[in-house]
């Protein structure tokens, strides 16, 4: 009988879905595990933010495209609210800018996305445009 149960979507669960690298799994440590994600990735927010204020703008990491798939788009939903907090006590643009592109360049940690080594200023081609 207990081959006949099938897997639980992971639909169910967003926020479980949605963090890197664990398994998804349906018992009754969910509670638990969903909120030792969402530190983790809360922590991952905030190295980013504070990693992204520390670097002069033509140095930062370039960031990719990322594909608009649910397990994506439920990290985004995830970190938006975290990120309340910071914007409400941002004082100037540059700041915003800050917050906004640590922000992205969590979600690509925590996605698992490839990251550009090089910065932008040694990271250009030298082919020219079409």
């Amino acid at each position: 009988m207990a081959g006949d149960a099938a897997p639980q979507p992971t639909e169910h669960h967003p926020r479980v879905e949605a963090a890197k690298d664990h398994p998804v799994m349906v018992d009754s440590d969910d509670d638990e595990m969903v909120s030792q994600e969402l530190e983790q990735m809360r922590s991952t927010l905030e190295e980013a933010i504070v990693e992204t204020r520390s670097t002069p703008l033509e140095n930062r990491t370039r960031l990719p495209r990322i594909a608009l798939s649910k397990r994506n788009r439920a990290v985004v939903r995830v970190l938006n609210p975290m990120l309340v907090t910071y914007l409400e006590a941002s004082r100037d643009l540059r700041e915003t800018d800050s917050i906004i592109f640590g922000a992205a360049l969590a979600v690509c940690r925590i996605i698992g996305a490839k990251l550009s080594t090089a910065g932008r200023a040694t990271g250009q081609s030298s082919a020219i445009p079409a």
